[in-house]
């Protein structure tokens, strides 16, 4: 008896051990998770000197984060291929009405500017599945159609939650960044505005000036 107790306290004691090496490595996860959070600045809207609220990101005059996405086809296509060319970094999604409002827009603004050194990159942030191949085919022929049916001319990512975080998360759609030759921020814009607003950033990233 004496014995199965010695047994019973040992194994209890070794049970409470994992369950302690458990709880700390969940702790330490979560640690680093929220370091790692709090290390992504976050952008946010803030009253201008008239009230009104403006879009501030904390990447601006910063370089743009870079990254590597797949297109509709799955190539690779990085922002770091556009080295000295004017981007604009467009993320948005196909069930975003105001982006169907935009596309329009800079599709004849890129064709206007892209002679002078300017692309857009357009990067989806449409739910996709990788877990399972036939929905993830399904899922990129729908995005697929929709940059068919709209004739963009421009290079069209897909995942783009992948990349929200760095790009100072994203509450609105469509949220577009404004990259000069140089790699870095000079203008930012949350959710829909003007045709001639966006022009204004597009000259601003080709150092066009207004």
């Amino acid at each position: 008896m004496k014995r199965n107790s010695i047994v019973l306290t040992v194994v209890l004691f070794i049970l409470a051990v994992f369950a302690w090496a458990g709880w700390a490595n969940w702790q330490y996860r979560k640690q680093a998770a929220d370091r790692a959070r709090a290390s992504v600045a976050q952008a946010a809207l803030i009253p201008d000197a008239g009230g009104m609220p403006q879009y501030v990101t904390p990447l601006m005059g910063k370089p743009a984060p870079q990254f590597s996405l797949e297109d509709v086809t799955g190539k690779k296509v990085s922002l770091a291929s556009y080295k000295g060319k004017a981007v604009m970094i467009n993320f948005w999604a196909t069930w975003c009405a105001p982006c169907k409002i935009e596309t329009p827009w800079l599709i004849e603004l890129r064709n206007q500017y892209a002679a002078q050194g300017f692309e857009i990159i357009g990067v989806s942030t449409d739910d996709i599945d990788r877990g399972d191949p036939q929905k993830l085919g399904d899922e990129k022929k729908e995005i697929a159609h929709f940059v068919e049916q709209l004739k963009m001319p421009y290079p069209v990512l897909i995942d783009g939650d992948l990349i929200s975080q760095p790009y100072g998360g994203l509450d609105s759609l469509p949220t577009s960044f404004y990259v000069d030759r140089q790699g870095n921020v000079v203008a930012a814009q949350l959710g829909l505005t003007s045709k001639d607003e966006i022009e204004a950033n597009i000259r601003k990233a080709l150092g066009a000036g207004n």
